[in-house]
């Protein structure tokens, strides 16, 4: 049965650790209700642990467990989900309405129940069929309730492509901490040094200078293992000769900020050498078409065309950039709303953020690569790293 556990709520200050004041919350749910009016929805359920904290503040490492926030075509969203997280959305939103189920409990039961008990029974329900925890059988269920669901997919990641400057401020801090988990990543890479000493060196430093637990480790791959794309530590030693990457984010509020660094131990082959410098040349003409105007597609086409023009087409084989901003485990980009890649038209506006990543592999013998996260203004674009591109050489 489902509970309330509103006597345990009340001991608990209403939004007292929440990013955002209420007013920012109130204007993104605005916005989603116009969507939901054009659409004709009387009700929207969000499941996805991004969306629910873009709406809400709601934020918890437990987003596991089914938890749905439920938008009304006009008034406050309330929030369904497990009751052991319902001191933490009390906490970090500013919402009144919260249900909280047993472990024992159906949730898409619960979930019928609340809707039912507030008037939603035989009205147009739509549903984000996206969200990573909405399985199949909780979508069954909960159409075996409560009645048919329409499509409500996509309407609150259109909105969090464009970041207010709010959310811009958390994105700068989370680009200072990954700097400092960065600087101490290269600090402590050095021959004879592990893998693991390196990894252990980033997520401190990043963690001590404010960040949080990030959406995806870092990687840090050396030698012949970081020819494996999306390899990481593993307890392998550095040696001479290696051709090294590290891959790290750090996250302040939920928003991150990534970054690339390539490192040489010793001598390696010019060829590694001369792949890293045609990444900075692809980089370079990447941001050069990211501003106002251009389109998603139009940094990928420049960045492809410099990597063409130096004959590494055939390792080239994926998107310029990706989305950056809100993001939970097990991701810590935004790719699934907006890539820098062919065939992408979506303009590019001010407040619009993004990764870009520009690699290049011997596939089991080594990867360079050089990357910015970027935030799109109105006069171009700005990078969040202080730290120098130029590879590290020991």
């Amino acid at each position: 049965m489902g509970i309330r556990l509103q006597d345990l709520l009340d001991k608990v200050p209403l939004g007292s650790e929440s990013v955002f004041p209420k007013r920012e919350y109130e204007e993104r749910v605005a916005r989603v209700q116009k969507q939901m009016g054009d659409r004709g929805f009387d009700l929207l359920l969000l499941s996805g642990a991004e969306n629910v904290f873009y709406l809400s503040g709601q934020q918890t490492p437990g987003y596991y467990t089914f938890q749905c926030l439920c938008v009304p075509a006009s008034g406050a969203p309330f929030h369904v989900l497990r009751g052991l997280e319902s001191m933490n959305a009390r906490v970090n939103t500013y919402l009144t309405d919260i249900v909280g189920y047993d472990d024992g409990d159906d949730p898409a039961a619960v979930l019928a129940r609340a809707l039912e008990d507030r008037g939603f029974g035989g009205k147009s329900i739509a549903v984000d069929q996206n969200a990573w925890f909405f399985t199949v059988n909780l979508y069954n269920r909960l159409v075996k309730e409560a009645g048919p669901l329409r499509d409500g997919s996509g309407i609150v990641e259109e909105l969090r492509r464009i970041k207010s400057s709010a959310e811009l401020e958390q994105i700068d801090k989370a680009g200072i901490a990954n700097d400092s988990g960065m600087k101490a990543g290269i600090d402590a890479f050095k021959e004879g040094a592990t893998e693991n000493q390196v990894a252990a060196a980033i997520m401190s430093a990043s963690i001590a200078a404010g960040g949080e637990y990030v959406g995806m480790e870092p990687f840090v791959t050396t030698g012949p293992r970081s020819g494996i794309p999306h390899s990481t530590w593993r307890r392998r030693r550095i040696e001479k000769g290696d051709v090294a990457v590290l891959e790290t984010a750090a996250c302040y509020n939920r928003y991150h900020a990534a970054r690339f660094q390539t490192l040489f131990v010793g001598n390696v082959p010019n060829l590694a050498r001369d792949m890293l410098k045609v990444c900075e040349e692809g980089l370079e003409a990447a941001l050069e078409m990211m501003k106002p105007g251009k389109t998603c597609a139009d940094p990928h086409n420049a960045c492809q065309a410099a990597i063409d023009r130096a004959g590494f087409t055939a390792g080239y084989r994926k998107r310029t950039g990706y989305g950056m901003g809100i993001s939970f485990a097990p991701d810590w980009g935004e790719g699934s709303i907006l890539s820098l890649y062919r065939g992408v038209d979506v303009e590019l506006r001010p407040g619009m953020v993004f990764h870009v990543p520009i690699t290049l592999r011997e596939y089991a013998k080594w990867t360079v690569a050089v990357s910015e996260t970027v935030v799109i203004t109105e006069n171009g674009n700005r990078t969040l790293s202080k730290l120098p591109r130029r590879p590290v050489q020991l």
